[in-house]
């Protein structure tokens, strides 16, 4: 097996969402739809709760059906952007142990951001950045498709069942697990459903991670099963 820069690959793979799950963005989601739905005249609580749940052109097909779709994205990149340069950003607690822990080639983040802000995001949070970020220009269908994790683990040149995603949230889970991966939960007071495992925090979780990736976890506290 060998990975996307040509060298023999760990056996073992790591596929990371990004927001709610290494860097806390609630907030900064939050604030950037409220104000492009004060822009437009909405109900910012509205707004955000739908745009939770789907892509932004979907959010916009859902509650701004009059308008321009594209310039409503121009709207929003412009919003998100601006949060990079200058909103509040913190890295859930153990990241940096976790990421700075994981052998090189053997990880990759999944998101359905832009690459260009998730650096700029791990940059201010000082977590370090892998070789491949799969980002919402890199794939024509987002989560819950299983596309970008599946675009991940082949251009990692890992076969899915080697593959363990750290999800928050239930669209990126479902993502998971139809791509045929492990799928652990974390930073949720209760589990989503489907996944294999669950921890309240990123930081309870950060061990087992490690031990997966080195292949040292018992296979029976990999979850062959989803949590109950």
């Amino acid at each position: 097996m060998t990975s996307e820069l040509g060298r023999p690959g760990p056996k073992r793979y790591v596929l990371f969402d990004v927001d709610g799950t290494l860097i806390d963005a609630v907030d900064n989601q939050r604030r950037v739809w409220r104000t492009w739905a004060e822009r437009y005249g909405l109900d910012p609580d509205g707004v955000y709760q739908v745009a939770l749940r789907t892509r932004p052109l979907e959010t916009f097909a859902e509650v701004a059906a009059d308008r321009d779709p594209q310039e409503c994205l121009a709207v929003l990149h412009e919003l998100e952007d601006e949060d990079v340069r200058s909103g509040d950003y913190a890295a859930f607690d153990g990241a940096a142990d976790l990421l700075c822990g994981l052998p090189p080639g053997s990880w990759a983040l999944v998101t359905s951001n832009y690459e260009h802000r998730v650096r700029g995001r791990f940059v201010r949070t000082g977590l370090p950045v892998p070789g491949l970020i799969v980002d919402a220009a890199a794939v024509g269908e987002g989560k819950p498709s299983p596309v970008p994790y599946l675009q991940a683990a082949e251009r990692l040149g890992a076969a899915p069942g080697d593959c363990l995603v750290i999800e928050d949230a239930p669209s990126g889970v479902r993502s998971g697990l139809r791509a045929g991966m492990t799928v652990w939960g974390v930073n949720a007071p209760v589990a989503v459903e489907g996944v294999h495992r669950h921890f309240g925090s990123l930081r309870d979780a950060v061990h087992d991670i490690l031990a997966f990736a080195s292949a040292t976890l018992p296979h029976q506290l990999e979850g062959s099963a989803p949590v109950e």
